[in-house]
This record gives structure tokens, C-alpha cells and sequence, in this order.
């Protein structure tokens, strides 16, 4: 047993599963023969074998199970209906216990299980939000460590710096960190939304498909919020894989992925699609958050298809007005969409309700693109006076050119909101806007722009091929932020050299970007070689 435990504890789950297996046969003790089992069941649940994981389990459950092995067959048993079964009742009623046993003076930990069990008990809570689940969280959040707590914390109550605690926390770890914590990393990660990929890269390569199925899920999102669509039928092939390997709620997982960027494209029949193949399990299994993922995403198909009262009612859906804003980080990030379809409806006094909630929540503080989607609601709901100041603001946010598509959907709100009032600018910011639409195909954003963009009396609709042909040429200032950008220096760093604050250097980045026919710093090179 010895064998197989070190070759796990090397990465090797799958070897080591295959080996304790063996000598199970060989034992002719019954007690011993259901620690191998057992330890062989976790192993090769870690390592990529779902399936094979999940009949060790079914017959362990009929086996007497020595008292001492008990949290670990607990443990083994949840990790089979929780990631094979798609069924989370198992971990409120067995994990808990699980740990009063682990954190006992003098217990085994299994190498690490405390963490592995915490991590299981936050999915489950977070995947259905069973009170149960969060208060035994709560309760034995001071048996794991500092990565256990910052995860519960930000899927409860994400506080200001839980972002960079988490970044500091990825970085002072070794590099062959435990699996558990390499988990709750990349879950406290993905409840964020952060785009540090030092969080969710650096567990690459380790722990078998248990981690290297998380790294990818990270992935997929990451690839949805920074504008790498071209990356969207990834999410089925590791889908296919996912279902291949017996890990069934991560298959579900990868297509509801993948169901955002076909919301965000407006495909309407694919996201169809994709609820009927999610929602049914998702139903039975009573995963909260999948469900609520799902309306949100038909709210923002319908807004693409200008449908803003249904988005309204599908967002009223997911957060009744005069309900405080609060739980998990993914609900402060509704405020975009939430102010977009009040707004859109007539209902500006409720956009500004909406604005202060997520104020009130301190939404804005939880991460950097939490900060812009703030931001950006803050432009929408602004009155004609404050507008053009709340737009310039919201695009000075630091990082804000990484959300791809956030961005692109501010641009042709302030671009419609100038050609309105016929102000300057409007064709060039519509124009920024649609050349990231019609490269992310989602046409119905591109021929919204399209029609403002005729409105505007540009005849071209076609994105921007290259620099501009408008006389648009960058002035001195922005010609030296361009070129200082272009080095990889961060808004902060260009401001220190030229005696301008961070958000000043946003703003001229704001304007350099469409008059070099660009849409992120990493395209300023290659544009500013042109000139």
C-alpha cells in the first residue's frame, strides 16, 4: 500500500490506483483488503478513471469498511456521485463528519484529504446553494488552510483584496502544491474571474485529469471573458473527453461553457440546444448555479437580439429589485446586464437602484473586471450631464481593454449615446466596437453597430482594415503612451514616466486603439510599425 500511496503522492493516481487494486486481490485479510480498495477507489478517481473509480465504490459500499478508513471511503463515495453521478446529497450528508474525523488530535489525513474534502464541500454548496452545505463550511473553516478559507470567502463574502491575496497566496506556494490546494486555487480563481493566468497555469501538468479537468474549465472561461472566441469548440472536444473518462458533471460543465459564447453570439437555436442538453441534470441534481447560468445566458441572447424586455424579465429572474446584492461573485457581475436591460426598458430609476446596490456591496472592489463591469453600468445609468465623464471613467479602468466583449458593448452604448447627441467621435467608437464584434461572429452586436453606424452617416460598415483612413492621426502625448504601452508597460508605469495619473493614460489608450484600428496592447507593436 505504501507503493502506491508514494506513487500518488508523485502524480502518479492512476499507477498507484492499478497497484493497491493488485495487492486488494492479494489480501487475505477483509480489513485490509477495504483500505486498499478504498485508497485504489480515490486514486483512481484523481487519475482519470471515473468510471472504474465508481464501481470500486459501489462495491466497497457493500463490503464492512474498517472504522479508520471511514473518511476516506466517505470522501470516495461523494467524489464518485459528485463528479460521475452528478449528485451532490452524498456530500452535505457525509462530508462534514468526514472532517470532524480528519481534524480529530491524532487522526490520518490521508495525505492531504482535509483540503480534498473541504474543496468537494464547496462545490457542493456552491453548485446547489444548500444551507446546510455552507454552514458546515463555515464551521470547519478553521481546520484547513489560508487557500481553503480565501476560496470560501470569496464564493460567501468576496471582501476588497481577496484578488490579491489569492495572487500572493499562487505565488508563495511550491510548485508541487498538495491537489486540494491547487483546487480550491483554481476555484477561488474562477469565483473571481481573474485573469492572473500564473493562478490557473501553474497546477499544469500535475495531479492526473482531477486537476487537469479544473485547468481546463479555468481555461474555457478565461478564453469567454478575454475575447478568445476562436478557442470555443474546445469546450466541446473536452467535453467529449470528459464523458469518455466518467467524469460526467465536468462534460456538463464544458457545454455550459461552451453555451456562453453561443449567448454571446446571439445563436439563439445553439444555446436551445445546449439548455436542453444541460438543464434536465442539471434539474434533477438541483444545481443552482447551473440553472441561473443558463436564464442569465438566454437574457443575454435576448439582448443581442434587441429582445431588452425579455432579457428584463429573464435578469428579474435571477435578482428580484430591492433585493441586496450579495453571495457569490458571479451575482455582483450581473449589474452590467441588470442596468443594460433597465435601461433599455425605460427604467432608469431602477438602473440607478441597481447601480447603488452593487455599490452599497462594495461590488467593484472584488476583482478588476467586477470593477469595470461597475463602472460600465455607472456610464449606462448616467444622466445627459454626467454621461460623457462616466464613460471616459469606465474605459480608464485599469485592464479594462482585456474584456473583450464587455468592452465592445460599452463602446457602441457610448458610440449610440454621441451619434444621439451628435457629438464627434461616434463613428470611431462604433467602429472599435464592430471590428471586435465581427471577430468574435456575433453578428447581432456587429449589425446593431452597423445600424448606428449608417445612422452616423458612415457608408462602410466592414470593420476597420488596418489604421484609419479618417484624420485620425495620434497626437504627440498619445503617439509617446502608444510607444511606452507597446513595451508592456502597465497604465501606473506610463503614467510615473510621464507625470500623468493611470487613468488619464486609460483614457488616451482609449482613443489610440480605433485610430490604429486596434483592439488590445498586444496589436500595438505591429500597428505602430505600420505608421
Amino acid at each position: 500500500m505504501e507503493a502506491g500511496q508514494d506513487l500518488a503522492a508523485r502524480g502518479g493516481d492512476a499507477e498507484g490506483a492499478l497497484l493497491l487494486e493488485r495487492a486488494a486481490v492479494l489480501s487475505t485479510d477483509s480489513c485490509d483488503r477495504a483500505r486498499r480498495l478504498t485508497w485504489a477507489a480515490v486514486m483512481a478517481a484523481r487519475g482519470g478513471q471515473l468510471r472504474h473509480a465508481a464501481a470500486l465504490v459501489d462495491e466497497l459500499t457493500a463490503c464492512q469498511v474498517p472504522e479508520d478508513i471511514a473518511p476516506l471511503l466517505a470522501y470516495a463515495v461523494v467524489y464518485a456521485d459528485q463528479s460521475h453521478h452528478v449528485d451532490f446529497e452524498s456530500s452535505a450528508a457525509l462530508l462534514p463528519g468526514a472532517l470532524d474525523a480528519l481534524a480529530a488530535p491524532g487522526a490520518d489525513t490521508f495525505g492531504g484529504l482535509v483540503e480534498q474534502a473541504f474543496f468537494k464541500l464547496l462545490l457542493a454548496a456552491a453548485y446547489t446553494d444548500d444551507p446546510w452545505a455552507w454552514r458546515a463550511l463555515h464551521g470547519h473553516r478553521d481546520q484547513v488552510s489560508e487557500a481553503g478559507r480565501l476560496c470560501l470567502q470569496a464564493w460567501t463574502d468576496p471582501r476588497p483584496g481577496t484578488a490579491d491575496a489569492l495572487l500572493a497566496l499562487a505565488r508563495d506556494l511550491p510548485a508541487d502544491q498538495e491537489a486540494g490546494v491547487a483546487w480550491l486555487l483554481l476555484w477561488t480563481a474562477s469565483a473571481l474571474d481573474s485573469a492572473e493566468g500564473e493562478v490557473w497555469q501553474r497546477p499544469a501538468g500535475q495531479h492526473g485529469y482531477a486537476t487537469q479537468g479544473s485547468v481546463a474549465k479555468a481555461k474555457a472561461h478565461q478564453d469567454f471573458l478575454l475575447g478568445r472566441w476562436d478557442q470555443a469548440q474546445v469546450c466541446l472536444r473536452e467535453a467529449e473527453i470528459a464523458e469518455e473518462l466518467g467524469y460526467r458533471t465536468n462534460a456538463l460543465l464544458f457545454r455550459l461553457a461552451h453555451a456562453h459564447f453561443l449567448a454571446g453570439r446571439g445563436d439563439e437555436a445553439g444555446l436551445r440546444e445546449a439548455d436542453e442538453a444541460i438543464r434536465p441534470t442539471a434539474a434533477r441534481a438541483r444545481m443552482r448555479y447551473t440553472l441561473d447560468r443558463l436564464t442569465h445566458l438566454r437574457a443575454l441572447a435576448a439582448l443581442a437580439h434587441r429582445r431588452h424586455d425579455e432579457a428584463y424579465a429573464h435578469l428579474r429572474e435571477l435578482a428580484p429589485p430591492g433585493q441586496p446584492v450579495g453571495g457569490p461573485p458571479w451575482r455582483h457581475a450581473l449589474v452590467f446586464d441588470l442596468v443594460a436591460a433597465a435601461v433599455l426598458t425605460g427604467r432608469r430609476g431602477e438602473a440607478q437602484a441597481r447601480l447603488d446596490a452593487a455599490r452599497a456591496a462594495g461590488s467593484a472592489a472584488i476583482s478588476d473586471r467586477h470593477a469595470f463591469l461597475v463602472a460600465a453600468a455607472a456610464a449606462l445609468a448616467a444622466d445627459d450631464e454626467h454621461a460623457e465623464d462616466a464613460y471616459r471613467t469606465a474605459l480608464a479602468v485599469p485592464g479594462a481593454e482585456q474584456w473583450t466583449f464587455d468592452l465592445a458593448r460599452l463602446q457602441l452604448a457610448h458610440g449610440s449615446w454621441l451619434r444621439r447627441r451628435h457629438r464627434p467621435g461616434a463613428r470611431t467608437v462604433l467602429r472599435a466596437a464592430h471590428h471586435v464584434f465581427d471577430r468574435l461572429q456575433a453578428r447581432p452586436w456587429a449589425r446593431w453597430c452597423e445600424e448606428e453606424l449608417r445612422a452616423a452617416g458612415d457608408p462602410v460598415a466592414a470593420p476597420a482594415a488596418g489604421p484609419s483612413t479618417e484624420p485620425t492621426e495620434l497626437t504627440g502625448q498619445e503617439l509617446r503612451i502608444a510607444r511606452l504601452a507597446a513595451t508592456g508597460l502597465t497604465n501606473k508605469e506610463i503614467g510615473r514616466r510621464l507625470q500623468l495619473s493611470p487613468r488619464t493614460v486609460g483614457a488616451h489608450l482609449y482613443k489610440i486603439f480605433p485610430k490604429l484600428g486596434i483592439t488590445s496592447r498586444a496589436a500595438l507593436a505591429h500597428a505602430l510599425d505600420q505608421l
